[in-house]
């Protein structure tokens, strides 16, 4: 499906999966536009750590919140560290002390709260229950790709939705693999973590390094959760080589900013 692109007046821009807005679920996987963070974090980033103003950051977040329908103090998101850890929210948290908390899903079944991840290159996951309206966030980096975080988290979605979970997912944007070049011992064991196999490796005339097709391989980790092919969808983007749109530490560095994609509890759509 093809992703539609939200940024009406001064809010936040971002990028939209069809399958989850005709499932009923607010969600963003927001682009670097339409923030008011200086450079090198222009415009849109959700980081204070790498050096960006505080207020900047709050700002920012007050703008993505707007564009989610919901208050700024609940949309969550975690210290991310590549692994597995899962953090399910109320709602009544303090937003300031779950930032501070180490994980890299956030999950929920409590209407109106918005569950975030940061990423810049890593892939963001957004996973729904068209059931519950229970919701996860995910972020999938080699390395969380290699310990199969996307599959830990839809089991943990599944046993906070119940039985019957009627699960649709999409996967964002990230470093694609006409950029991400990767050594041998990476490439064996990405090669290693899914169905997809040695296919997901591509190599051919770029050079001699590897690439990771690491959507290939989300892919095949969500229908091994149990998604069906028709369930998952795509928000393409390669945030290595589209500067303009994203942030990238690959190509950037340290000095590159943080971008945001969260999924809100409760559909507000019948589809």
């Amino acid at each position: 499906m093809t992703a539609k692109v939200h940024a009406p007046g001064e809010a936040a821009e971002a990028l939209e999966s069809p399958l989850l807005a005709a499932a009923g679920f607010s969600h963003a996987f927001f682009t670097r536009r339409g923030g008011v963070s200086a450079p090198p974090w222009d415009t849109l980033s959700f980081a204070v750590a790498l050096g960006d103003d505080p207020a900047a950051v709050r700002q920012n977040l007050e703008r993505a919140a707007r564009r989610l329908g919901i208050p700024a103090a609940r949309l969550y998101y975690l210290s991310q560290v590549h692994g597995v850890a899962a953090r399910v929210l109320a709602g009544d948290e303090d937003r300031d002390d779950v930032v501070r908390e180490v994980g890299d899903i956030t999950l929920s079944r409590a209407n109106g709260v918005g569950c975030g991840v940061r990423s810049a290159d890593c892939a963001p996951i957004l996973v729904a229950d068209r059931r519950s309206g229970a919701v996860a966030a995910v972020h999938s980096g080699w390395r969380g790709t290699v310990l199969r975080v996307v599959v830990e988290a839809v089991r943990a979605l599944r046993s906070l939705a119940g039985a019957g979970a009627e699960l649709v997912a999409a996967i964002g944007p990230h470093i694609e693999a006409c950029c991400f070049e990767i050594g041998e011992d990476v490439a064996a064991d990405l090669a290693a973590c899914s169905s997809a196999g040695g296919a997901a490796i591509v190599r051919g005339a770029s050079g001699p390094r590897p690439r990771a097709d690491i959507r290939r391989i989300l892919r095949a980790q969500l229908a091994e959760a149990g998604l069906d092919h028709g369930a998952i969808d795509d928000v393409r983007g390669c945030t290595a080589c589209d500067p303009a749109r994203f942030f990238s530490y690959r190509r950037d560095g340290q000095r590159s900013g943080r971008l945001l994609s969260a999924i809100v509890a409760g559909r507000t759509v019948i589809s």
